[in-house]
């Protein structure tokens, strides 16, 4: 498919994004003869991230179209002969040039999910040779998606539904790949857009930004704009002098602030006057290049009310260092003022909007293993109960009480009945020694089929729609579990089968 007409293809990952070990391993059971057991891998996590007690599952997308994609070119390979032993059989490379997928099945959470620790984000089951290649890549695309969704999400709750959160941290990104997967997850997880045209222009993420420092110092107030006459809104009636125009309104505005005329930054004020005649409907000043109370301010407010006269409405201002808080507070207060005497009510309310650093504390001070092989389940057994994995292929399930709350989520062998709604279930918290029951009334399964033998089975949802389920999920939770600093534990329990197969494969383990 032409990149035109499938865009998101030129940000997929290349096969050989992977660990040499995962190849060295592929060699290995080509030559003991085992490529092509049934093997399956879960990609799980033990800990919710940054403390929380919740996850929001994404990457799959990116997955999806990993695996349908995969197919080791001349290249790979021959780069792959330049690592491994120079004696390695022909006949290996041979086997590798006609990998696909065509074998593959992949299960998973819907990108949006809430996930929480030991459930499954992803299953992908084929021949053992393939779903070993397919592990670190997966897991790659799955992990920090799923951490910049949760990020996104934190904040969000944070800011609540009405704040608008923008992403600007392109710059200082883990490099280009990084920096797209950030801007991708973080629109995702609950942001409204992001600087990233690139993110915009593939993967289909908002995009929004105003100006930079920069932009402001680059003027020193001793420019002439070619043509400085703006018509009005409307379309009707005679061009106007804006520059001369807001010269008039800051006579007015250092009146009302008590400030000199010769105190606002000339360069300021010229920067200003250059965005808001490029950007009339969309002007938006940055107030902290210079002073804010003596500068940024009465310079944001003669452009904004020269521009009002024209019909146009400003739509906000932004500051990016400073005691944010104070700033914004005292902002505010300075727009209150300003709106009574002009008598322009919509300034009262602008937004404002902060930027620089503000983490999940700043922001509320301003508002996978190998766990099957040949059927048979395997178990990774270690002194550290965090760190052993639940054998055998398994499937996940949400209960939820009659009034939507969610209880609990429940792990099963794969071949057990799926609980039922209004049945007594008895099953084993993890991290506990003792069973308990529930009583249902509604139950979901969490895993849905998305590729089977290397087939799509379902449409995938888009970026937007992922976002909006994401919200859903997120207003599921409870308080208790939504809180960010000491949350309650969501329960994840395991079946009776499934925990009576852990026992005796842990005893088989201790002998």
């Amino acid at each position: 498919m032409a990149a035109e007409q499938d865009p998101e293809g030129r940000a997929a990952a290349r096969p050989l994004l992977t660990d040499l070990y995962q190849a060295t391993m592929a060699l290995g059971y080509w030559r003991a003869g085992r490529a092509q057991e049934a093997a399956e891998f879960e990609l799980f996590f033990r800990r919710c991230p940054f403390g929380g007690a919740f996850a929001l599952a994404a990457g799959l997308r990116d997955c999806v179209r990993f695996v349908r994609a995969f197919r080791l070119r001349d290249a790979d390979v021959q780069f792959l002969a330049s690592v491994l032993p120079p004696h390695t059989d022909p006949a290996f490379f041979q086997h590798l040039r006609a990998l696909d997928c065509s074998g593959v099945t992949v299960r998973a959470l819907p990108e949006g999910s809430l996930a929480f620790p030991g459930v499954p984000l992803l299953q992908v089951s084929g021949p053992l040779l393939v779903v070993q290649l397919l592990e670190t890549p997966l897991l790659c695309l799955v992990s920090y998606a799923s951490l910049i969704a949760t990020n996104a999400a934190r904040l969000r709750l944070i800011a609540g539904p009405e704040k608008r959160l923008l992403e600007l941290g392109l710059r200082r990104a883990q490099g280009p790949d990084g920096g797209l997967t950030a801007s991708t997850y973080s629109y995702l997880g609950g942001f409204d857009a992001s600087s990233n045209m690139l993110a915009g222009q593939l993967r289909g993420v908002p995009v929004a930004g105003t100006l930079a420092h920069s932009f402001i110092t680059s003027f020193s107030g001793t420019e002439v704009p070619p043509d400085p006459m703006l018509a009005p809104a409307a379309g009707q009636g005679p061009r106007v002098d804006l520059a001369a125009c807001v010269e008039t309104w800051l006579e007015r505005v250092c009146g009302h602030l008590g400030l000199g005329v010769q105190e606002p930054h000339r360069g300021e004020r010229a920067a200003f006057v250059a965005y808001a005649l490029a950007f009339p409907r969309a002007f938006q000043g940055l107030l902290d290049t210079y002073s804010v109370r003596r500068s940024g301010l009465p310079n944001f407010l003669a452009v904004a009310l020269a521009l009002e006269e024209l019909g146009y409405q400003a739509v906000g201002v932004r500051l990016d260092s400073g005691d944010l808080l104070q700033q914004a507070q005292e902002t505010r207060g300075v727009f209150r003022t300003a709106a009574a005497q002009f008598r322009v009510p919509w300034l009262e309310s602008i937004p404002i909007a902060v930027s620089n650093n503000v983490d999940e504390e700043e922001l509320a001070r301003l508002a996978q293993e190998l766990v099957s092989v040949g059927g048979q389940p395997r178990m990774k057994l270690t002194e550290d109960p965090e760190k052993q994995t639940l054998p055998g292929s398994k499937a996940a399930f949400r209960l939820l009480g009659s009034d939507g709350a969610l209880l609990l989520d429940v792990l099963q062998l794969a071949e057990e009945p799926p609980p039922q709604a209004g049945q007594e279930l008895r099953v084993w918290p993890r991290g506990t020694q003792e069973s308990c029951t529930v009583r249902p009334a509604h139950v979901e399964p969490l895993l849905r089929l998305w590729v089977q033998r290397g087939q799509l089975c379902e449409p995938l949802p888009s970026l937007a729609e992922s976002r909006a389920f994401a919200q859903q999920s997120l207003s599921r939770l409870s308080p208790a579990h939504r809180r960010l600093e000491q949350p309650a534990v969501y329960q994840v329990a395991l079946s009776e089968k499934l925990r009576a197969l852990v026992d005796r494969l842990s005893a088989r383990g201790a002998l």
